[in-house]
């Protein structure tokens, strides 16, 4: 059964309807079991195609699926007012609308998802968030979107979903090096707490960013990825497993 999480600051916004759906409710087997999503994974394309057109059904959008992109970890946010093709997928990673019906969302299986919505209810915007994008200014990038299309920022609530969490990411001190070095304040989401070598709080780090840019609204919703199995699918779960490919979580969103 599809039962995604869901932000209560987002559930205050009249008009719209979303989630950061779990691995429940799919058809998918094996690895990918059960409510895969990722339209790049090697799991049969069939089996996605309908997991996303339950998601859709399930948000109540007007189409049989929810618009994706295809995302390279930069920080680039685009505005879609109708579908687009599984072949034409544009490469970035962020995603705003103001179409009614149109369901929207990003893919992740370890980084960080958002989902943003101005207060009343006419944009929102779905964001994936990785170390790499988050510190290219992904979240900076969405708000400047939203705010393009007419939302105004002290409006905007954000909702930050599951991911990996702090105690399973464990990094190398070349990671910690080079991330501190394009932004020192991030040095504050490092620990040796939980091993010898240093490990990140993305979801952290993504909230402070929201916080920096101004969003005063922000809801975490950040179940650990790797750890809840059961749950979630898990990029580094899976690379520990020699798994060979892995599914991926949706989180969408959509104007009423």
């Amino acid at each position: 059964m599809i039962s995604p999480v869901e932000a209560l600051n987002l559930k205050s916004v009249s008009g719209i309807r979303h989630g950061f759906f779990t691995r429940h409710g799919g058809v998918s087997g094996g690895i990918y079991s059960a409510l895969n999503c990722g339209l790049e994974s090697s799991d049969d394309s069939a089996n996605v195609s309908e997991n996303r057109r339950r998601v859709a059904e399930h948000l109540d959008a007007n189409h049989s699926g929810v618009i994706t992109l295809y995302q390279i970890h930069g920080a680039a946010a685009l505005t879609v007012e109708r579908p687009v093709s599984r072949d034409a997928l544009p490469k970035a990673d962020a995603i705003v609308t103001a179409t009614p019906g149109l369901a929207i969302g990003v893919l992740t299986a370890d980084c960080t998802p958002i989902l943003f919505a101005d207060f009343d209810g006419r944009i929102v915007a779905a964001a994936h968030a990785g170390w790499r994008g988050a510190i290219a200014g992904i979240l900076e990038s969405t708000i400047a979107e939203m705010e393009r299309l007419g939302a105004e920022r002290s409006r905007i609530k954000a909702a930050v979903g599951p991911s990996i969490n702090q105690p399973a990411y464990e990094v190398g001190p070349d990671f910690e090096a080079e991330v501190t070095s394009l932004d020192p304040a991030s040095g504050l989401y490092f620990s040796r707490d939980f091993g010898p070598k240093p490990h990140f709080d993305l979801p952290g780090y993504v909230i402070e960013r929201l916080a920096r840019a101004g969003i005063t609204d922000i809801e975490a919703q950040t179940s650990c990825t790797y750890q809840s199995e059961s749950q979630f699918f898990s990029y580094r779960r899976s690379q520990q497993r020699k798994d060979g490919d892995y599914g991926r979580q949706i989180s969408a969103i959509v104007v009423a």
